[in-house]
């Protein structure tokens, strides 16, 4: 799939919580590339003096009417935090679409379930908008530690139902997204899963042993996004691959993960 090296301005940069900030680019004649759920970009920092690679950030959501690529950006280093610093009219070079998405099935479905911890929830937006434009009726089950980290619930909610647990019981049921009663009650047909290593391990023990097809978006640290730096190698069934390039998204089935 073609890549594009684009200068973006920012039409807007929302600061959804103190560690996190929605950032909407768009491209001067508000037309962007095509973009897949589960693909990624690669944002250039400017301004600061130790942030000398490219941010990888999953993209969120593509506003086609508006021309718009939205961001969901976890404040955690400089680089990030410049990020979240940006301000409406300023221009960010952006390499994308980078990397592989998920699968998006051939037949409506409501047995698929999209499941997310923390800023790993940020692509399964757009995801769930291409499955409900297909037709399906997307559930979503979304975990964080606490009610503060729950983020855009209110437009996962137009897509699908959603389902939330906390670690601190302020919202949902107390927990982690595996523990959630509805994973009991309801047989799902396809899992798709994005977060802290941990919980996807978890999730795809549960897929594994349900006998449920699942996909998950690996967040290896991918210093370049084409393949040429080896920073993110992930160990697969098919040998040694680069996640930026041969994923980020993988079938559970093509892990050797100690599931």
């Amino acid at each position: 799939m073609k890549k594009y090296v684009l200068d973006l301005t920012v039409t807007e940069n929302m600061r959804l919580h103190e560690h996190y900030a929605l950032l909407k680019l768009a491209s001067p004649d508000r037309s962007l590339p095509e973009m897949f759920p589960g693909q990624f970009a690669e944002i250039r920092v400017v301004g600061s003096p130790t942030t000398f690679l490219r941010r990888p950030i999953s993209i969120n959501y593509v506003d086609k009417s508006r021309g718009e690529v939205w961001f969901l950006i976890q404040l955690v280093g400089d680089g990030t935090r410049r990020l979240g610093e940006a301000k409406k009219g300023d221009i960010l070079n952006v390499v994308l679409p980078l990397g592989n998405g998920f699968t998006i099935p051939s037949e409506a479905s409501d047995k698929l379930l999209l499941v997310g911890g923390g800023v790993g929830t940020a692509p399964l937006l757009y995801l769930g908008e291409q499955l409900a434009l297909k037709g399906c009726k997307p559930t979503f089950l979304l975990g964080a530690r606490s009610d503060k980290d729950l983020l855009q619930l209110e437009l996962f909610a137009q897509f699908g139902e959603v389902y939330v647990t906390t670690e601190d019981g302020s919202r949902g049921e107390q927990g982690y997204v595996t523990q959630h009663s509805l994973l009991g009650k309801v047989r799902f047909d396809h899992i798709y899963c994005c977060g802290p290593k941990p919980m996807m391990m978890a999730v795809a023990r549960y897929a594994k042993a349900q006998g449920i097809v699942c996909e998950v978006s690996l967040e290896n640290t991918m210093a370049c996004g084409v393949g040429a730096c080896l920073c993110c190698v992930e160990k697969t069934t098919e040998g040694h691959v680069c996640v930026c390039k041969e994923g980020p998204v993988f079938n559970i089935d093509k892990l050797l993960w100690q599931i």
